[in-house]
């Protein structure tokens, strides 16, 4: 992640949600505010808006360089690479990330297999639940096993693993702290490394 002074970093969102306007985009929306206040470019990926199909395990990202199935992440690929940090947000679906986000996680591989492409980006994470202890650690961890599988730089709240939420999200006041805790964790990081 090579900068030149005056260079503006750019951080992308992505809400795993299938659900438009609910907890998650709205933490992605809230996270991103608060880089956008900093001086930092943002891009959210909503996931209620793209139709990302399952990888197939076909290969073909390994042999011809590219996706086989042709749908959203067609235009998503270019977004996560030109990001200097990504930002992943998911509600708990059965104790873990939703299937939307788990399908654009493992379609990555293609950029894994063009050359470690999300190699050294910051990448930071938040999970929602119904419930304080509704399974938000566990689906933080899938999160950071995904970035560090692509050689990110993990960071989380400066004093847990990242942003930790129960809903409705904008009443938990405690949950909302690690929100912002994990995006200026990460924004002061990507400033560090601007220096």
């Amino acid at each position: 992640m090579r900068r030149h002074a005056g260079d503006i970093m750019k951080i992308a969102g992505i809400s795993g949600s299938p659900r438009k306007n609910e907890n998650s985009e709205q933490l992605i929306n809230t996270a991103l505010d608060i880089a956008e206040d900093r001086n930092f470019e943002v891009d959210r990926i909503f996931l209620s808006e793209q139709t990302i199909a399952p990888c197939t395990a076909c290969y073909a990202c390994e042999s011809a360089k590219r996706c086989a199935i042709e749908d959203d992440m067609t235009q998503i690929y270019p977004r996560l690479e030109s990001a200097d940090a990504i930002l992943v947000a998911s509600p708990v679906y059965f104790g873990c990330v939703t299937a939307q986000l788990k399908a654009l996680f493992d379609r990555t591989l293609l950029l894994r297999k063009q050359g470690m492409l999300l190699s050294n980006k910051i990448g930071g994470a938040i999970t929602v639940a119904g419930s304080r202890n509704g399974g938000q650690e566990k689906t933080v961890q899938a999160i950071h096993d995904w970035m560090h599988i692509h050689g990110m730089i993990v960071v989380g709240d400066n004093s847990h693993f990242g942003g930790i939420v129960y809903a409705p999200a904008e009443s938990d006041i405690v949950g909302m702290q690690t929100v912002t805790d994990t995006i200026g964790k990460i924004c002061d990081l990507l400033e560090m490394i601007k220096r």
